[in-house]
């Protein structure tokens, strides 16, 4: 499979669970990445878990996955590697935010990729003694941990942002009862109710009448009503009454 050389690769090492690779599989079609390396995978490869999981980019991203013994092999052809990783290291190297990070891999020349850790104790220094920079998501200092599918999932997003398109898929045509209830609708909503309140003696005494359908008036305005809702509420009336 020819991948696009201007995508950045998800580079997995050590991987300890096959379903985190799946799931990081899934995370990375998501937003249009499909090279994934993985760097001695503890349960050896392949791994039906990891397939399970990946549900349909299994096709697109795990059947092509390379597999090497070392991150040094799995390197190869990588002009720009980003490590990721939460604690502060002793290695001097750039740090960037996920969004900086993958704006820098959009400007750069040549092939870059992003350096996973696995999932007990991330990854160890001579791993990130490796790449070129330092991802660091700015977390919750007491529980800095993400998921390893987590951290695909959220440099997938940063990549996307410039890559994917901006506007929503189109989706269905709402039914009636998803659509929000126009205000000609709302207020014969409170006609219905007002007359029936009425006939029932609801507005008494008579000096507070006026106060009173008021303050119903202003209670159907702030309501958030679907079509749906309007039906229901019409019925529920109609039902109450019913002689």
């Amino acid at each position: 499979m020819q991948h696009d050389p201007r995508q950045p690769v998800i580079i997995l090492v050590r991987p300890q669970m096959g379903e985190n690779i799946g799931a990081a599989a899934r995370a990375m079609l998501n937003f249009g990445l499909t090279e994934m390396r993985l760097v001695d995978p503890r349960d050896g490869w392949p791994n039906p878990r990891a397939i399970a999981m990946a549900s349909g980019a299994a096709g697109q991203v795990l059947d092509h996955a390379r597999i090497h013994p070392t991150l040094a092999e799995a390197m190869e052809g990588i002009d720009y590697a980003f490590a990721t990783t939460a604690r502060g290291r002793e290695l001097s190297k750039p740090v960037f935010t996920p969004a900086a990070a993958m704006d820098k891999a959009r400007r750069h020349d040549g092939r870059s990729a992003i350096v996973f850790g696995p999932e007990r104790a991330g990854l160890e220094n001579d791993d990130v003694a490796r790449a070129n920079a330092i991802v660091t998501v700015p977390v919750n200092p007491a529980f800095p941990s993400l998921n390893l599918a987590q951290a695909v999932l959220l440099m997938g997003y940063e990549w996307g942002r410039d890559t994917l398109p901006t506007e929503p898929a189109p989706h269905r045509r709402k039914a009636d009862a998803e659509w929000l209830a126009d205000r000609v609708e709302i207020e014969r909503l409170g006609d219905h109710y007002e007359e029936k309140l009425a006939q029932a003696g609801f507005f008494f005494p008579e000096t507070k009448a006026a106060a009173m359908r008021l303050n119903l008036r202003n209670m159907w305005s702030r309501l958030v009503l679907t079509r749906g809702d309007v039906r229901i509420l019409h019925g529920v009336l109609r039902q109450l009454t019913r002689r």
